[in-house]
């Protein structure tokens, strides 16, 4: 492989300036794209030009349009049939939006893309196929099951993207993945998208690219600087509270974070008992089960969204205004594909994170981990996890009762004894 191409800068300020065909350009505009982000300006002009990209970014800096773009123009010059392009993406919601944004601009001159993912209808995928599907959007272990049974041929693909490259080997699918490789023409090009480009990524990309552009955009171990990061303490038997009077404040649509399925569900059915309407998403739900929650939440009709870190994944959603972590991640990593859900395409957002008092060092060494700083709150009217414990130390009155808290007009917390 020769040494990558850099390139982060570009002047592209419209997307009728890309020398694309104005059938896609009329697509676009009708789709309400006008501005392209700076991943997109940057990416797609060599992407259209035939060029292998190698592109490091941050979640929800529109990597999807980077390289659908290019598929569509390369598509529209050329009018040979069979299966030109894979896209190759760690979770079924991610595919399938991927192929919505496919078939949202693929006009009347192109079919539709082919979805090959678990938990759906085989029969509606070998179908597409069958039909004539130019694009197939994948999930690694689905394909891999399609060329064991020779359901699908791949002479005649020319361009093969890897989208969240990182997060497919953290989910194990590196066998499948150099297996489903192997069975393409050597001859493509190959675009690869992922928030990181180190170690086993680095490695699995290296012999797949010819003489690549590298694109990397700002740091993908921190938070967008759109986002506003605040973190909340509370005590345990507090964060329902928090979590409802957070919401509350915020007339946007929101997304709550929890450690466990077991967690999400819980934080879900008291939201919802509260009159919050809210979804939830984890991997024990069955597919239809997620798609419902993920369409409810994308069209409004919940304004909450409940999730476990790696069903997150899934989740493209525009204009989320508020991330809640409910519970700490378990790593640093986490976080930032956490907050990462919002403050995207250049919006601002807000990500705010609840934590008990034998959690405060555990905060503090992700910030130091991550080099950021949430700044510290306190929602009015809930008293401070430490004069919470100051009460609990207060002995019990002549009566037996432990005294308890008034709320006064302004920042006053009165106790109130028998």
């Amino acid at each position: 492989m020769h040494a990558p191409v850099c390139q982060q800068e570009s002047k592209m300020e419209n997307f009728f300036e890309f020398v694309i065909s104005p059938s896609l350009k009329e697509q676009l505009s009708c789709a309400g794209f006008m501005k392209p982000t700076p991943v997109q300006a940057a990416a797609i002009p060599p992407g259209v030009e035939g060029k292998d990209i190698l592109a490091t970014a941050q979640t929800g800096t529109g990597k999807t349009l980077a390289f659908l773009i290019p598929i569509l123009e390369r598509l529209l010059r050329d009018g040979t049939d069979g299966v030109a392009a894979l896209v190759l993406v760690p979770t079924r919601e991610l595919a399938m939006q991927v192929a919505a944004q496919h078939d949202a601009l693929r006009g009347r001159k192109l079919p539709v893309a082919a979805l090959i993912v678990g938990g759906l209808s085989e029969y509606h995928q070998r179908e597409a196929l069958r039909r004539g599907s130019r694009v197939v959007v994948a999930t690694p272990g689905r394909l891999e099951d399609f060329l064991d049974r020779a359901l699908i041929q791949f002479n005649k693909l020319k361009v093969l993207v890897l989208d969240e490259a990182d997060r497919m080997l953290d989910m194990g699918f590196r066998p499948a993945i150099l297996r489903i490789v192997a069975a393409l023409p050597k001859e493509r090009q190959t675009l690869c998208f992922s928030a990181t480009m180190e170690g086993d990524t680095a490695r699995l990309v290296k012999d797949y690219t010819k003489n690549p552009v590298r694109l990397t955009f700002g740091s993908t171990l921190k938070p967008s600087e759109n986002v506003r990061l605040q973190a909340f303490e509370a005590a345990a038997e507090g964060k329902p509270e928090t979590l409802r009077r957070l919401l509350n404040n915020e007339t946007g649509q929101c997304l709550v974070f929890a450690r466990t399925k077991r967690g999400a569900e819980k934080i879900a059915n008291h939201l919802n008992r509260e009159g919050i309407q809210s979804a939830v998403i984890h991997g024990d739900r069955s597919q239809s089960q997620r798609t419902a929650a993920l369409s409810g939440f994308q069209k409004g009709r919940y304004r909450v969204l409940v999730a476990t870190d790696l069903a997150s994944r899934g989740i493209h959603v525009e204009n989320i205004a508020h991330v809640i972590n409910y519970d700490l991640p378990e790593v640093a990593e986490n976080f930032i594909h956490r907050v990462g859900r919002t403050g995207r395409a250049g919006n601002r957002g807000t990500a705010s994170t609840l934590f008990v008092r034998g959690q405060r060092s555990d905060l503090s060494q992700l910030e130091r981990q991550l080099g950021v700083h949430l700044e510290r709150m306190q929602l009015e009217g809930l008293p401070h996890e430490d004069v919470r414990r100051m009460i609990r130390e207060i002995p019990r009155s002549q009566s037996g009762r432990k005294p308890s808290i008034v709320q006064l007009p302004g920042e006053v917390l009165q106790l109130q004894m028998d």
